[in-house]
């Protein structure tokens, strides 16, 4: 029987290889928004190692819209330089480059995980940061300062104008970063959205301006190209954003011409109580495309090649994102293959080790 993980996609003008994807992954390693030699291997031996979508890690929109000092921009026209040479050896590997656009809100100005993390005071080198109201992820640190219309339609502009340099430097997929407690989930949970004006209170309010960004990422974007978005379903803490409200979002979002919801939780608050578990994500992706019938991606503690096949095979979801398992094994693609007995392609320069 041949594996469903190993078998192709096709999106749009888009035909992935397989349902393996490496997930965006924050390297912490850029100097003022621009990519590097880290970037080009990290990234680079991912599409070597056979997987079929290669998503550059959460790329800012603005300098102000960066996790850490460290993150990747695109909000300067040099930025894109770095980046087409990646893509284009990505390209070489039978690999679809991907990028996500990203604006951190309130959880931007922060340290690098091996630096502690925590939010960098304007005063040591941080900057301010904006959020849907003046209240922060951690007490005891600095307070974002509340968006007002204008700060919105900046926003909304500085993803239209990252996703023009996008196809610019020739990515062929977008994920709009709409989890984990970033801006644009801050809009979405009632736990860290305020508001009394029309971007807040209500469902319809509250969602306004993801719908906004997806609009103005659309007006930048290839036709022909697939558009993603990531969401977190719950926010696993009572009176937050749940599964049902991500139901009716991604039924919204499928109206609106997104292509797959890549399903991830949490990042909200810092009192969620997650229950991690092997595959602890994947019954969101299965409800949000069994009731909306919209493509899903899958994430969450999936490391095993059975694992994957599983949930391909059983249509809980089209694609499986790894993050830390990539990590581990950057030929996660081939071992995955050999694992599943599927025969694929390796790189000419490695056949002699392919069994």
């Amino acid at each position: 029987m041949s594996s469903k993980l190993f078998s192709p996609l096709q999106i749009k003008s888009i035909t992935f290889k397989n349902r393996i994807v490496i997930s965006p992954m924050c390297q912490y390693s850029a100097t003022d928004g621009f990519a590097n030699d880290w970037h080009l291997v990290h990234l680079g031996s991912r599409a070597s190692g056979g997987a079929g979508l290669i998503i550059q890690e959460a790329t800012s929109v603005s300098p102000e819209g960066r996790i850490s000092p460290g993150d990747l921009g695109l909000w300067k026209d040099e930025q894109m330089d770095k980046m087409k040479i990646i893509n284009q050896f990505i390209l070489s590997q039978n690999a679809v480059p991907g990028i996500q656009l990203a604006h951190a809100g309130r959880k931007a100005s922060s340290a690098s995980p091996w630096e502690g993390g925590r939010k960098i005071d304007v005063a040591l080198g941080g900057w301010e940061t904006v959020a849907p109201t003046a209240v922060g992820y951690h007490e005891n640190e600095e307070v974002p300062i509340a968006l007002d219309k204008s700060g919105i339609q900046k926003v909304v502009s500085d993803f239209a104008s990252a996703t023009k340099r996008a196809v610019q430097a020739g990515f062929q997929v977008i994920e709009i970063h709409a989890a984990h407690g970033y801006l644009l989930h801050q809009f979405l949970s009632p736990l860290s959205n305020f508001r009394t004006d029309e971007y807040g209170g209500s469902f319809e309010n509250r969602i306004r301006l993801t719908l906004e960004v997806v609009e103005a990422v659309k007006s930048e974007w290839k036709k022909e190209l697939p558009l993603f978005i990531r969401i977190s379903a719950t926010d696993w803490a009572e009176g937050g954003w749940n599964i049902e409200e991500s139901v009716q979002l991604s039924k919204i979002l499928k109206e609106k011409g997104v292509d797959l919801i890549d399903v991830s939780s949490g990042g909200a608050v810092s009192f969620q109580q997650i229950q991690l578990a092997p595959n602890y994500q994947v019954p969101f992706a299965e409800q949000i495309k069994r009731e909306v019938v919209i493509r899903t991606g899958a994430v969450g503690l999936i490391t095993e090649a059975t694992q994957a096949e599983e949930i391909i095979a059983s249509g809980k979801a089209d694609l499986v994102l790894f993050a830390r398992e990539s990590l581990r094994n950057p030929n996660l693609g081939l071992t995955f293959a050999s694992a599943l007995h599927a025969d694929v392609s390796w790189p000419k320069q490695y056949e002699r080790a392919k069994k």
